[in-house]
Formats: C-alpha cells, structure tokens, sequence
C-alpha cells in the first residue's frame, strides 16, 4: 500500500514539476514571436523611404478596388431606390375628356396595386413638351394639341417585382379609356446590366491587383534574402531551422502589408470625401440622400485582413522558393 501511494505522489509530482514548463514554454515561444516582430519592425524604419514607396505601391492596389467596391455599393443603394420609382404611363385616347381622365385616375387610386396616381393634362404635356424639346415654334403652326392625357402611376411597393408589373401592365391596358399602357423599365434594366458589368469587372482587377502585391512582396523578400545571405549562411552553421530563419521575413511581409493597408485606408476615405459633392448633386436628381461615407468596420477589416495575409503570402512564397537555395559550403 505504502508503495503505491508514493508512487501516485511521486507521478502528482512529476505532473506539476511539468506543467509550469510547458506555461514557460508557451510563454517563452510568444515572446521569441514578439521580439522578432518588433525587431522586422526597427529594421523597416531604419530606411522609412523605401519603406513608404514598397507600402504606398501596396496600398494603392489595395485601394483601387476596394473603393470601386464602395462606390458599386453606393450605386447598388440609388438603383434600389430608382427602382421603387418605376412608373407605368397610360396615354388615354383622343376622345377621353379631362372630367373622364380625371375619373380614371381616381378608380385608379383606390387600387391596391398602386401606390401613386399623377394625372398630365394634355395642355401641361404640350407646355413640358415645348420646354424640353424646344419645338416651340413648330407646335404653333398645328391646330391643335396632338397630345392626349397621360395618367403615371407608381406600383405600391408590394407589387414592383418583375411578375407583378408585367400583370398590372397588362390590367391597365385593358381598361375602356387607355390607348397604350408603357412600363418605363428599359433604362433600370439597362443599368442594371451595366452595373453587373462592372462588378465582374471589379473583380477582375482585384485579382489582376492581388497577384501585384504578391509580386511586390515577394521581389522586396527576395532581395532582402540576398542581402542577408552571408548571415543565414552562418546560423545554419550553427543549426539554425528553416522555421527560425523564415520568422523575421513573414513579419516583413506582415508590416508591408499592414501598412499598405493602412495607405489604402487613407487613399480611399480621402478619395470618398473629394467624390461626395458631386454623388450628393447625382442623388438629388433622382430624389434620393444617399451619400458616400468612409468605409465601414466590415469592409475596413476586409482591407487590413487582404493586405496583412498578400503580405504574408508573398514573404513566405519568396522565402520558401530562395531559402532553399542558400546552403554552407
């Protein structure tokens, strides 16, 4: 019995002499971590010029399109908008009077379909139609008016989809007094494809951009690699790993990274105050208060994350190809 209890209090203690080592352990493997990316760090200062232009040329990749992608968004958010303001023209027929017009407009109010009713005389479409198009002269010489009443109607919001507009499209041009019923849509359509356009070709460039970064990283690791070949020579004379030897160099990659992010950050919100002017001016013509706004917690994580892993993807794809090359003789 006395054996087996020392034993059990022989093995407890082996068990607390070895969990403060594996605490040390850990802890000592952080700061080895800490102290060489402070040290990546002072290295990179001590020439803060070619620093700054490695990180600037990062951080204009980075921000190319990544402020196309917030300004597609703001667009996507006025489209949406545009959207709600489809409307449906009925041009009424050349018999149908201003007491029958405005009759039909009224019906057409107590729709559930629709949200909006604005009713066009034929004399206000003749006065905008002189104004817009400057016929002035040319309207004079005819008899008379040659436009009919026009009735717009905006959906309600529950009834904007595709299905839902094409079937009170057809309801409206079924009505005794409508000569032709005219869904205005083509040009959101149209819009719509050319923002599709631009989204693939966002992404694109955001590839085409991210392989650049990774040659930037890569070129600025490799040379750094040549300048310090004699001292990795030397520490793996003396057994230094690969593993240690490579640290120093992904935390390079990491500070480029972090700071072309940080560049980009700065180029974009810049470049979205300078644009906001003029997106306010476009947002009132279509009676929208969209404004453009610095980038948001999502997509400014979204930046710092892509420039810190291209920074580390291309230090270690540089490391791993020209390592492998420097052995002692």
């Amino acid at each position: 019995m006395k054996s087996a209890s020392t034993q059990s209090k022989h093995g407890q203690d082996l068990k607390r002499q070895h969990q403060p080592n594996l605490i040390t352990r850990s802890g000592s493997y952080f700061v080895r971590h800490a102290q060489t990316l402070i040290y990546t760090l002072g290295q990179l200062l001590r020439d803060p010029f070619s620093m700054l232009m490695t990180a600037t040329v990062i951080g204009i990749a980075l921000a190319l399109p990544t402020g196309l992608h917030v300004l597609l968004k703001s667009a996507e958010l006025l489209s949406g908008e545009i959207d709600g303001a489809t409307q449906i023209s009925l041009f009424l027929k050349k018999g149908v009077n201003e007491k029958q017009a405005q009759q039909l407009a009224g019906r057409l109010r107590q729709m559930p379909e629709v949200g909006k009713v604005r009713f066009i005389s034929k004399q206000d479409a003749l006065k905008e139609f002189k104004q817009n198009a400057g016929f002035t002269e040319a309207m004079k010489a005819l008899d008379e008016n040659p436009l009919p009443h026009v009735v717009v109607i905006h959906p309600s919001i529950k009834h904007t989809g595709e299905q839902a507009m094409q079937k009170l499209l057809a309801q409206l041009q079924g009505m005794v007094h409508v000569d032709v019923a005219q869904l205005d849509e083509e040009w959101i359509k149209r819009l719509y494809t050319i923002m599709d356009f631009i989204k693939r070709g966002v992404w694109i460039l955001a590839t085409m951009l991210a392989l650049a970064v990774l040659l930037v990283v890569g070129n600025t690791i490799r040379l750094a690699i040549q300048n310090r070949r004699d001292e990795i020579v030397i520490v793996k004379l003396i057994g230094g790993t690969d593993a240690f030897i490579r640290r120093p160099f992904l935390y390079t990659g990491f500070w480029y990274g972090l700071f072309g992010a940080l560049i980009a950050f700065v180029l974009i919100n810049t470049a979205l105050f300078l644009l906001n002017d003029p997106i306010e001016r476009l947002a009132r013509l279509y009676h929208s208060d969209i404004l453009l706004s610095s980038l948001d917690a999502q997509t400014s994580l979204l930046l710092f994350a892509c420039g810190i892993l291209l920074g580390l993807a291309g230090s270690w794809l540089a490391v791993g190809r020209h390592l492998r090359d420097i052995e002692p003789r």
